[in-house]
């Protein structure tokens, strides 16, 4: 029950982050948004429907190219998401008393209507405000739905299959799809500075999504290339009653095989742990990286499971 609560609630921010402020603003960071956005200036037919329209043959796609099990699971994602961005359009809440004050249209003469909430479109600053607020929290949606095992389909599914056929990395499957998108939203719009927008969205959307999906790293892991292994070990032990692992090096200048002690500790640990160390052995090599998740004794694990017992 709780994956599904996740699911609606980061749903339920992936409609705001598209009706209130991407889609008025047409800076959406690509994806299926981005054409909607297009269709939507052609046609007059709302962007979430242009959205559940193209990611019905997508999924078909995705179930006969890439799997049956990452289909059905990109089609709930995805049609949570496309439910929520009609749910969320601003014309939906004209029953409000304030609805005057906090819905504008910011459309020009002859467009088809562009509701923005608390955004009126006549300030220089407001693009930048809504590229901030849709980016920030389509981020965060869209982590909380991965988090919880969701997906939202879209761009997701021809990526798998440039991957699965091309064997193209994630990342660079995903720049090409979105470059692709933006490009053709900037030509369309024949409004060049709306291709930079999307980027700088892109670029923010993805950083949320991060930071949603994994947290803030909240653990260090530390090697250590030291001549008092042994010492320095005893000292963890000690002061920070954390447990270490000797990993067997071989020096790369003579050869002569060497301990590289490995060890996790909380951020607010670090600095005991360099004074440890530095005491012990002012010439000890540390290495110090972010670990956002650690399973095991002395630490709780933060992050959901990712293994669905349908698989």
């Amino acid at each position: 029950m709780g994956d599904y609560s996740g699911m609606v609630a980061g749903s339920l921010l992936f409609g705001i982050a598209y009706s209130w402020f991407l889609f008025p603003f047409r800076v959406s960071p690509g994806g299926v948004g981005g054409l909607a956005q297009v269709l939507y200036r052609v046609t007059g037919v709302t962007e979430s429907i242009w959205m559940f329209g193209f990611n019905i043959p997508l999924f078909v796609l995705a179930m006969m190219l890439v799997g049956r099990q990452f289909g059905l699971r990109s089609f709930v994602g995805s049609m949570l998401s496309n439910a929520m961005c009609w749910l969320m359009l601003p014309s939906h809440f004209s029953f409000l008393p304030d609805y005057p004050d906090l819905v504008h249209n910011i459309a020009a003469a002859g467009e088809p209507a562009r509701l923005a909430v608390f955004l009126t479109g006549r300030d220089p600053t407001d693009i930048l405000l809504a590229s901030i607020a849709g980016s920030t929290i389509l981020g965060i949606g869209l982590g909380m739905i991965f988090r919880y095992r969701g997906s939202t389909g879209g761009t997701d599914i021809p990526v798998a299959i440039l991957r699965k056929y091309t064997g193209l990395s994630i990342s660079t499957g995903y720049w090409i799809v979105e470059s692709v998108i933006i490009l053709t939203v900037g030509v369309a719009f024949g409004d060049p500075p709306l291709v930079i927008w999307a980027y700088l969205n892109l670029f923010l959307c993805s950083r949320m999504t991060d930071l949603a999906a994994e947290g803030m790293p909240y653990v260090k892991a530390v090697s250590i290339i030291s001549n008092k292994p042994d010492e320095i070990r005893d000292g963890i032990f000690e002061k920070l009653d954390r447990g270490v692992t000797f990993l067997k090096a071989e020096g790369g200048y003579n050869r002569r095989p060497k301990d590289v002690i490995f060890v996790c500790v909380h951020r607010r640990q670090v600095r005991i742990l360099q004074h440890i160390v530095r005491s012990i052995d002012p010439h000890a090599f540390m290495v110090l990286s972010d670990a956002y998740d650690v399973m095991g004794y002395g630490f709780r694990q933060r992050t959901i499971s990712y293994d669905d017992p349908l698989d």
